[in-house]
């Protein structure tokens, strides 16, 4: 915990950044800005990185409460924000007042930061020790010759092609370790989604902010998908390979491309864990999935409110209904069922969503949350979604630690896991 209190960053207009002389840094979960309890506090992950935000001003605390900072040093005062480095979830946004001319936000989650002791902090907690994604680990000459190696292995595969581009273009660290011979390999699938999610990393059709991610233009076929599995499990002990990841669409409505590379996958080996990442919305694609040899599958969702999942995802022939049965069939077949729980501070944290996820693990018997930050402009997502969703968060800890108490059994975590047996 930081020794004196934790100040203020400001950034000028050239994205140099200070910390306020006087006002305190302030968080944000559902009531506005408020002081961060000094147990919120940890000093900012290694490999987190921090954003000058353009039309946003900063708002800090001062002895009478929450105090705008308009200008700095002559010029227009900017909001500076962190996006932290991967395992680590957010217990508090940060906090600004957005200008009229401000342009939208692309797809991060922006979490609050400030300075003291010489050092930056941040609100939040490392949600997995697993290393697989600790950004030092990734060494820019391995990875070339990994990409080399399955280049001369895989000659004519898209998916390990796609891979390369997302390895090097978007610096994706699942594609990396696919070349670094380690951990998951990510297997894109699809091309099209039953979804329109509002922060959508792959597709943003009325253009008001990038998209940060191309999705693949033809969906690969069974064979191509089994063929970078193979070589990734042959490889890999304890590997996992998993279809579907949030740069693409959704790999269910691929069904038989997907159901083929399980079964060659299987016909081949008996090693390793076959995962699906999903918005699990087919659930009869899902029990054929389990039935030819799918290990495990995680459901993205933001909440299991129906209403306030429907606002984000805007869901096209399918419901929440539908997910929450896709879950179900997961666990029946005595396969791993986990969520990937979008978290937003000032939604996830209150009483309204433990009770709805309560529900939804008492229905599913669900195994594991993944706790991530959702990657989206906050003020468009509160926009987005129904007024009784917003409310005062009680804190992310406050939730973990109340779920662990309920279901003693759950597991909470950030990436999939490696199955050494059935669920």
């Amino acid at each position: 915990m930081p020794h004196e209190p934790v100040r203020l960053l400001v950034a000028d207009a050239e994205g140099r950044v200070y910390d306020h002389a006087t006002l305190r840094m302030a968080g944000e979960r559902g009531a506005g800005p408020e002081p961060i309890p000094r147990k919120e506090w940890i000093p900012l992950p290694r490999g987190s990185d921090l954003f000058a935000l353009p039309g946003r001003a900063p708002i800090g605390l001062g002895r009478g409460g929450p105090v705008l900072v308009d200008e700095w040093l002559g010029g227009e005062a900017r909001a500076v924000v962190a996006f932290l480095a991967p395992a680590h979830t957010a217990c508090h946004n940060a906090v600004w007042q957005r200008r009229p001319e401000a342009p939208a936000l692309p797809t991060f989650a922006y979490s609050a930061v400030g300075f003291a002791d010489g050092v930056y902090w941040t609100s939040a907690f490392r949600a997995d020790d697993d290393p697989r994604q600790d950004p030092w680990r990734f060494d820019a000459e391995r990875i070339g010759r990994g990409i080399a190696a399955r280049r001369a292995e895989l000659p004519r595969n898209r998916v390990a092609r796609q891979l390369e581009k997302c390895a090097q273009s978007y610096g994706c660290r699942a594609a990396q370790n696919f070349f670094l011979g380690r951990h998951e390999a990510p297997l894109p699938s699809s091309s099209a989604c039953n979804a329109q999610c509002v922060g959508c990393i792959s597709l943003q059709p009325d253009g008001a902010f990038r998209a940060s991610h191309d999705r693949l233009a033809k969906p690969p076929s069974g064979a191509e998908l089994a063929g970078v599995a193979l070589s990734h499990l042959s490889r890999v002990r304890a590997g996992v390979v998993s279809f579907g990841q949030g740069c693409e669409g959704e790999p269910l409505l691929f069904a038989d491309a997907l159901l083929d590379a399980v079964r060659r996958i299987r016909a081949e080996t008996q090693h390793g864990t076959v995962h699906l990442n999903s918005n699990a919305s087919k659930p009869d694609v899902v029990r054929a999935l389990c039935a030819a040899g799918l290990d495990s599958i995680r459901a993205s969702l933001n909440s299991p409110r129906p209403d306030v999942y429907a606002a984000y995802y805007q869901p096209r022939g399918y419901a929440f209904a539908d997910v929450s049965e896709s879950l179900r069939a997961v666990v029946q077949s005595g396969r791993h069922a986990s969520v990937n729980l979008l978290c937003f501070p000032g939604v996830t944290d209150t009483e309204e969503e433990l009770d709805a996820l309560s529900e939804l693990i008492d229905d599913t018997g669900l195994h594991m949350l993944q706790l991530r930050n959702l990657n989206i402009d906050p003020e468009l997502y509160r926009a987005t979604l129904p007024p009784d969703a917003l409310g005062k968060g009680r804190g992310m800890r406050w939730l973990r630690a109340t779920l662990a108490r309920r279901f003693p059994r759950l597991r909470f975590g950030y990436f999939n896991p490696a199955l050494s047996g059935k669920a």
